[in-house]
């Protein structure tokens, strides 16, 4: 995409959200974020974003060995979504299109670069934020640096807790995070490692206990308040500055006299202490009388990675999939998503709604009964979550685009999916293509049998990908 056309589509997008504001207050919500009853009939929205957690991490999505009964009963009282995506098989990128529902050949973030949401994007929490909501970030965010147009507080979040920078996020002790734009100083103390990487010499305060305790003051204090909370959680992702100890977490717990590596403690150890945080979130909710008014979504940023000693095999982190993190392969991008809200969503469901992260913006639009913005990727899923599928409108096609490792690009039509490889050598390469109804572990490249459908996918690659000075792809 050239400048002009950028700024214009920038613009638009501007525009959209002007036009949301006189519309977005009920009667008795002129003052956004103030207590009242007209404010707190809209919805209160939760997603809770894990980090590197892969399709087979949890016990409802097949996980043997790994202990996780709080989101095993999310999933009791709520929808399993198996054929949901996230942005990018990558964090930034990723956090990305779930902020402003644009896919990656879109977006403006696409890949893990020092590169900030400008003031012209329009995120989900922005929109909401007009519409009264009271929004907060709590956690990782990985889309701009101190200072910078990216920062959440200028990304429509009234409140913000946790790490800017993503290798500052690999470090689970730090010595300090940001609370809103000023540092609040911890107790660790810190030898820097690839900088604002670090590894801590003295382990005091675990960021992820932190998170989950700003988690619950914020609810807390808006109990009364139609919120967006984003709870993005930086469990189970290593510290990849720690080498093959990067799988940080203050104790084994019911792991520890397991006869397994201590980097598969950690892990598993990780992901039953963030199971405990969100049992004890989702017990928060019922004692604020807030449950039926609440919609909570718990999903992953991508697929299940290979770093700080941790190894996907050992507990089969990918389940049914093939890959894993920077992988467009099913492993890399699928993720497992739940969603609940009593007496909307018909409890112990599921469904192969095919639906992604740059579905989330249009899902809050709808949830909060406000004008979608024009000039966006994702649809709305909320028929699905409410059993109406035949009010469901489908994606003409799903696509994906990284920019590390040589450069790939995937697409998923119906049930076919493909992937195009090492674009930096190869722009015009082979594109392997699986039948993912039957072939859902991707063995079988049937390219040759398909060429048509491989040439429609040719088509899709070339259409959806707007050319961006910061992330080119050779053919452009």
């Amino acid at each position: 995409m050239n400048t002009h056309t950028r700024r214009q589509f920038l613009k638009n997008a501007s525009t959209a959200l002007a036009s949301i504001a006189p519309f977005s207050l009920l009667p008795g919500c002129a003052l956004a974020g103030r207590a009242n009853s007209a404010c707190s009939k809209k919805p209160n929205i939760i997603f809770i974003l894990a980090d590197d957690l892969g399709y087979g991490d949890l016990g409802c999505f097949g996980q043997k060995l790994i202990k996780t009964p709080n989101i095993d009963n999310l999933a009791k009282e709520g929808i399993r979504l198996t054929s949901h995506y996230a942005g990018s098989t990558v964090c930034a990128p990723s956090r990305c299109v779930l902020m402003t529902g644009l896919h990656t050949g879109h977006a403006f973030i696409r890949g893990n670069a020092r590169i900030p949401l400008g003031p012209e994007d329009l995120t989900v929490a922005e929109i909401l934020k007009h519409a009264g909501y009271k929004t907060a970030l709590i956690g990782k965010w990985g889309l701009g640096e101190p200072d910078s147009t990216g920062i959440p507080n200028r990304q429509g979040f009234d409140y913000f807790f946790g790490y800017l920078n993503q290798r500052h996020a690999h470090n689970y002790y730090p010595d300090y995070l940001w609370q809103n734009e000023q540092k609040a100083p911890l107790k660790n103390v810190v030898r820097d490692v690839n900088p604002p990487g670090g590894v801590a010499i003295e382990k005091v305060e675990y960021s992820h206990d932190l998170f989950a305790e700003e988690a619950f003051d914020f609810l807390e204090e808006n109990s009364r308040n139609p919120f967006f909370l984003y709870l993005a959680l930086t469990i189970p992702h290593a510290n990849n500055e720690a080498g093959n100890k990067g799988m940080e977490v203050p104790d084994f717990g019911p792991y520890a006299a397991e006869s397994w590596p201590d980097p598969q403690k950690g892990h598993a150890a990780m992901i039953t202490r963030m199971d405990a945080d969100l049992g004890r979130i989702m017990a928060k909710i019922k004692d604020l009388g807030i449950d039926e008014d609440t919609f909570v979504l718990f999903s992953s940023d991508n697929g299940p990675h290979k770093e700080g000693g941790a190894d996907p095999e050992f507990f089969n982190s990918a389940g049914p999939l093939r890959g894993y993190k920077r992988a467009l392969y099913e492993g890399g991008i699928r993720v497992p998503t739940i969603a609940r809200w009593p007496g909307k969503i018909k409890p112990a469901s599921e469904s192969d709604h095919i639906s992604a992260f740059w579905d989330f913006l249009p899902t809050c639009c709808e949830i909060a009964k406000i004008p979608t913005p024009e000039n966006i990727d994702g649809i709305s899923f909320l028929p699905t979550l409410l059993g109406k599928t035949k009010d469901q409108k489908q994606h003409e096609y799903m696509y994906w685009e990284f920019h590390e490792q040589g450069k790939r690009q995937a697409v998923r039509i119906g049930d076919f999916k493909g992937i195009r490889q090492n674009i930096e050598k190869k722009p015009d390469g082979p594109i392997e293509l699986y039948n993912l109804k039957t072939d859902l572990a991707e063995t079988k490249n049937i390219a040759t049998d398909h060429p048509d459908i491989v040439e429609k996918i040719t088509r899709i690659m070339k259409k959806a990908h707007r050319p961006s000075k910061e992330w080119p792809f050779p053919f452009e």
